[in-house]
């Protein structure tokens, strides 16, 4: 643990917003993030993490950017709410996006239908363009959100070119980090296609998102604030704050906790934190190269199947959730696992996590901090993710910024032939 306490405050947070240096140098030295955050340019080049760590470390000051950028934004996001019959909930919502993208429209689905009391489902850029008419709803306005990074997959710009062409009924909103992508830059002035573009710190440099994630969700979260932003800043530093004591007081031990014996890793969550499940699950899988898998699965959906993969060299991460029911499940879902005596140990993460689920010496709990919701939680679940991965692929001896060594996967997918319906 740090022996000199990072800037957990709301307030000294809010000082630091736009200077990320400032806030980076807030880590203690002999702490693990800091003490590599620390080392010299060119030995981070050369060990091959110049851009991961930096861009994980980063985002509690980024989320409070993202906050200010999109929340004077509002009004504007009332008019495209409104353009698709949100306000009236005639409307409905496709959350889009590929890999990471479409798991933090995950993060969003539910949060959103309640707060806009509208269908509101994740779908994968891939099935819109493959299967637009199983897709799309039958009737009425709808809006779709397109989660980019770079904005330069080639299903990105397809599927709203697709979908633009294919049917008049539809409102498009890009949440990108790149306002030179394709995506915006291609369809500027479109009278239907509106874009949110963030800071560019938030678009990555490395070839996994992290930043990049975890601020499109907090973008993506205004759209249940457009009627009230100052409540949506204030859900940001929230979780900003709590982000900042993570790192402060979890960071190292899960550091070790990643390079501990586990050989594969099951992620679990319930709700909105299924998104997270999936990214965290991702994280690990993209950052090792394959050499640990992971599986993503809900509490409840871990019985039906998925129990016969944790084994006695498997790591299980669960995100316990803030409500008293659907925490009453997974209490009960992980009591099974240990009658069952599986896995090697378990990680719980979550708000006000009850000390007994620490059942083994090797078990560990991350505190999220009181107070927040399950709505909130998604962006911390993924930090947690995102550290567990990349002290995963330092220890298995890969680059963080490049994992695949063998150029299997990119940071932007490789061209590939988009066939057209008739």
């Amino acid at each position: 643990m740090s022996t000199r306490p990072t800037r957990h405050d709301s307030s000294e947070l809010t000082s630091l917003r736009g200077s990320v240096d400032s806030w980076l140098a807030c880590f203690d030295p002999r702490s693990e993030v800091g003490g590599l955050l620390g080392r010299p340019l060119a030995e981070r080049s050369e060990r091959g993490y110049e851009h991961t760590l930096r861009e994980i470390a980063q985002q509690p000051v980024t989320w409070l950017e993202t906050a200010q950028i999109v929340s004077a934004q509002a009004e504007r996001l009332r008019r495209i709410l409104a353009s698709a019959g949100i306000d009236r909930r005639r409307g409905s919502i496709i959350l889009t996006g590929s890999g990471s993208s479409v798991y933090a429209g995950e993060c969003l689905a539910l949060p959103l239908q309640q707060a806009l009391d509208v269908p509101v489902q994740a779908i994968p850029a891939g099935t819109l363009l493959t299967h637009p008419h199983g897709c799309l709803p039958p009737e009425g306005p709808y809006l779709v959100v397109s989660f980019a990074r770079s904005g330069n997959s080639p299903e990105s710009r397809a599927v709203v070119d697709s979908l633009l062409a294919r049917d008049d009924r539809g409102r498009h909103l890009i949440i990108t980090c790149n306002p030179k992508g394709a995506l915006v830059v291609g369809l500027a002035g479109h009278p239907r296609v509106e874009a949110v573009v963030l800071d560019e710190k938030t678009e990555d440099k490395s070839l996994v998102m992290t930043s990049s994630f975890t601020n499109m969700v907090l973008a993506g979260r205004f759209l249940a604030f457009a009627g009230s932003p100052e409540a949506g800043v204030e859900r940001v530093e929230a979780a900003a704050g709590a982000a900042a004591r993570l790192f402060e007081r979890d960071a190292d031990v899960l550091a070790r906790i990643a390079r501990s014996g586990f050989r594969r890793a099951v992620y679990l969550g319930s709700g909105c934190r299924m998104g997270s499940a999936h990214e965290a699950g991702l994280k690990m899988l993209e950052m090792t190269a394959g050499r640990v898998p992971s599986l993503s699965e809900s509490f409840l959906g871990l019985r039906h199947g998925p129990m016969s993969a944790i084994h006695d060299d498997t790591l299980i991460v669960a995100f316990l959730s803030s409500d008293p029911t659907v925490r009453a499940y997974e209490v009960d879902l992980l009591g099974e696992v240990d009658r069952k005596e599986l896995g090697a140990r378990k990680l719980v993460v979550g708000s006000e996590v009850p000390r007994s689920l620490a059942s083994r010496a090797e078990d560990h709990l991350v505190e999220c901090g009181g107070g927040l919701a399950d709505a909130d939680l998604p962006v911390l679940d993924t930090l947690v993710g995102q550290l567990l991965g990349f002290h995963r692929c330092l220890q298995e001896g890969l680059k963080p910024d490049t994992p695949s060594t063998e150029g299997v996967i990119n940071r932007v997918v490789e061209s590939f032939t988009i066939h057209r319906r008739s």
